[in-house]
């Protein structure tokens, strides 16, 4: 790897992808509130001449240009709904989303402020939350609340954190940074947090401090 990238033909190639990697172009445009964008490469790439390079330089300039290729897809006033076991168990609120899709994966952000509504099997309403930021990593199936995090249970019960995860196929939340959890007879801090969506049942690794309700 070390010896290609000293090659000049793809120091030339490792600057010109630099310098176009932020050349877009609208190619979509759906209801006046989704823009889709595709990374262009121009087509002074195909001067380089592929017979003078070994099979392993091919490839790995190939990897280059791949890596290149992302789709971002832009939408406002988002909802996306995530389903388990054919039913809806959550969805998502945002102002603004994007969308980025590459052969090796597929996520999306989404500008606050954000809304989280989950339902249990009944179709009712579990837990709420609200956060300044979100991720969802469709590959991993995995959903991240980011900054001033807040959820709020139907029973009462709170949790409070700058980070949030929720992981579909566990239907679990977690979160290794500091929480606090607060519930209608006591409440509880510490670092590292694992626990079911109602906060019913939960573990904090690093307890700092609990107070009881009377």
């Amino acid at each position: 790897m070390y010896r290609l990238l000293q090659q000049p033909w793809m120091k030339n190639l490792t600057a010109m992808l630099t310098s176009f990697r932020d050349w877009v172009t609208p190619e979509t445009v759906t209801s006046g509130r989704n823009l889709k964008y595709g990374l262009i490469l121009p087509a002074v790439f195909l001067t380089f001449s592929c017979t003078e390079l070994s099979e392993y330089d091919n490839q790995q300039v190939q990897a280059a240009l791949n890596d290149s290729l992302i789709t971002t897809s832009e939408s406002w006033d988002v909802e996306i709904s995530l389903l388990r076991e054919g039913r809806t168990r959550m969805i998502i609120e945002g102002s603004h989303a994007v969308q980025y899709q590459s052969e090796e994966n597929k996520r999306t952000t989404i500008d606050g402020p954000v809304y989280v509504q989950l339902y249990d099997t009944t179709g009712a309403l579990e837990t709420e939350a609200w956060s300044k930021e979100a991720v969802y990593l469709e590959d991993v199936r995995e959903f991240e609340l980011i900054d001033s995090v807040r959820v709020q249970t139907v029973d009462d019960r709170q949790l409070y954190t700058e980070y949030l995860k929720y992981i579909q196929d566990s239907d679990r939340i977690s979160s290794p940074q500091f929480v606090t959890i607060i519930t209608p007879t006591d409440s509880i801090s510490g670092r590292g947090f694992d626990g079911q969506t109602d906060l019913t049942s939960y573990t904090i690794i690093e307890p700092r401090g609990r107070l009881i309700v009377d």
